[in-house]
C-alpha cells in the first residue's frame, strides 16, 4: 500500500523501499504480490484534514485517521472485495475478541443499514483488546476502526513480544526486514524538520510569544500551528527553557510558561466530539447511569489515567481526570480504556481551565473576600466634638 508520493533527503522514495522490502517478503514465502496506491485518497482524507487542524491551532493525529480511513476502509475493501480475502492480516500489536478460526468462519453478512440496524443486528460484537506487550500495544492507534473492518481482521503479532517477532524473522531468512530502523512519528515528514515541513503548505502567521505570568513579550514566532501544548518554545536569545502553555487564536500569539511543570500545563477537564465506540455504542453502563469509570489516554505509551466520562445527549463526553494531566492538546484522540479493552476515542475539542487559571481564580476572589471584610472592620468615625 502506497500512501505518499515523496524522496526523502537523499532523494529515494521511502515507499518504493517498503514496496521492495514487502516484495522480498512475499518471495520467501512464496505467496504473490499486490500493489495498491492510495495516493489520492491519503492526500483528501489524511493530510488536508491535518493541515486544516493545524491551521486551527490543533495537534492532529494522522496515524488514527489513516488507520480508519485508508489501512481499515479503502485497503480493506480492497483486499475483500477485490482480492476476495477472507481477512485481512496487519502487524499492529493488538488483539481482538474473536479466535483467528472463529475469523475465518463466520460468513460475511451485509449489516442492515438505517436508524433500527441495531435491533436486527444478530452478530456478536467483537472487541479491540490491548496486546500481550503492553509497552508496543498500538491500540491507541486502531481506537477509530470500525466494527465491520476488526471482524475480519487478524493481528498475529498480538499474544508475542517484538524480540519473539524478531526472532520468528530471522528463522525465516527475512533479514532484510529486520535490519530496518523502527518508524517514529509521523510518516510523511520522516527525519525532517517538522517547521520547514509544515511551511511548505501553510502560510506564516508571525505572531508573538507572550509571558503568561506577567504578559512580558518575549520574542516571535513564525505560526501558532508551529506549536503544540506542552512542548519548548526555542526562543532566540533566552536560555532558560520556556514551555508553550496556551494558543490565542485570535492574536495568533503563543503564550509560555517558564518551567515544564507549571501549574498552566495542568488540566483534568476536556470535552471530545461524537466518540466512536469499537464495541457498543455507547456502553450499556455509561447510557444507564450517564457517567462511567474508565482510563484514558491522549498519547501512544502513555500511562492510562483514571477518568470519568458523562456522556452528552449529542454523543460526545466530558472526561473528567481523577488528577491533572500535563499538556491536553485540542486535536488529539482521546482514547478510552476499561480493563484490556480498548472502548474507542473521541478527539478533544474543549479543554477546561489550567491549574493556573483556577489558583488565580481562587487568589482574586480571595482578596476581594477579604477587601470586603477590611471595609466592615472599619469602625464609626465621630464627627467633631
Amino acid at each position: 500500500m502506497k500512501n505518499w508520493d515523496s524522496l526523502d533527503e537523499h532523494g529515494v522514495c521511502t515507499a518504493d523501499k517498503d514496496c521492495e522490502d514487502a516484495y522480498r517478503v512475499c518471495k520467501v514465502l512464496d505467496i504473490p504480490f499486490h500493489q495498491v496506491s492510495y495516493v489520492k485518497e491519503y492526500w483528501n482524507d489524511v493530510f488536508s484534514d491535518f493541515l486544516n487542524e493545524y491551521e486551527k491551532g490543533r495537534t492532529p493525529n494522522p496515524d488514527i485517521v489513516c488507520n480508519k480511513r485508508i489501512k481499515f476502509s479503502c485497503f480493506f475493501h480492497y483486499a475483500v472485495d477485490n482480492l476476495g480475502a477472507d481477512a485481512v492480516a496487519t502487524g499492529h500489536y493488538a488483539r481482538t475478541s474473536l479466535e483467528d478460526e472463529e475469523v475465518f468462519q463466520q460468513k460475511h453478512i451485509k449489516r442492515p443499514e438505517g436508524l433500527f440496524r441495531n435491533r436486527f443486528e444478530v452478530r456478536s460484537v467483537v472487541k479491540l483488546l490491548q496486546a500481550a506487550d503492553s509497552f508496543k500495544d498500538q491500540t491507541f492507534f486502531l481506537s477509530q476502526v470500525s466494527q465491520d473492518a476488526l471482524r475480519r481482521t487478524l493481528f498475529p503479532l498480538g499474544g508475542l513480544t517484538k524480540d519473539f517477532v524478531k526472532k520468528i524473522a530471522a528463522e525465516n531468512r527475512l533479514h532484510h526486514v529486520l535490519q530496518k530502523k523502527e518508524s517514529m512519528g509521523i510518516c510523511f515528514i520522516g527525519k525532517r524538520n517538522f517547521e520547514n515541513f509544515i511551511l511548505q503548505y501553510l502560510q506564516p502567521r508571525p505572531g508573538k510569544f507572550i509571558s503568561i505570568e506577567d504578559s512580558r513579550v518575549l520574542g516571535t514566532h513564525k505560526g501558532w500551528f508551529l506549536y503544540t501544548l506542552g512542548q519548548r518554545a526555542n526562543i532566540g536569545g533566552l536560555h532558560e527553557p520556556w514551555f508553550v502553555v496556551e494558543k490565542d487564536s485570535a492574536t495568533g500569539d503563543v503564550l509560555v510558561a517558564p518551567r515544564t511543570d507549571h501549574p498552566a500545563l495542568y488540566r483534568d477537564l476536556l470535552r471530545t466530539n461524537r466518540v466512536h465506540w469499537i464495541a457498543e455504542e455507547p456502553p450499556t453502563a455509561l447510557v444507564r447511569d450517564k457517567m462511567m469509570e474508565c482510563h484514558f489516554r491522549f498519547r501512544h505509551q502513555m500511562a492510562l489515567v483514571p477518568c470519568v466520562l458523562t456522556l452528552n445527549q449529542d454523543g460526545t463526553v466530558w472526561v473528567t481526570a481523577v488528577k491533572a494531566v500535563r499538556a491536553l492538546a485540542l486535536g488529539q484522540f482521546a482514547v478510552f480504556y476499561k480493563g484490556e479493552e480498548c472502548l474507542g476515542s473521541g478527539k478533544i475539542m474543549r479543554l477546561g481551565p489550567s491549574a493556573y487559571t483556577l489558583q488565580r481564580g481562587r487568589s482574586k476572589s480571595r482578596a476581594a473576600t477579604e477587601g470586603s471584610s477590611d471595609a466592615h472592620d472599619v469602625g464609626p468615625v465621630s464627627g467633631p466634638c
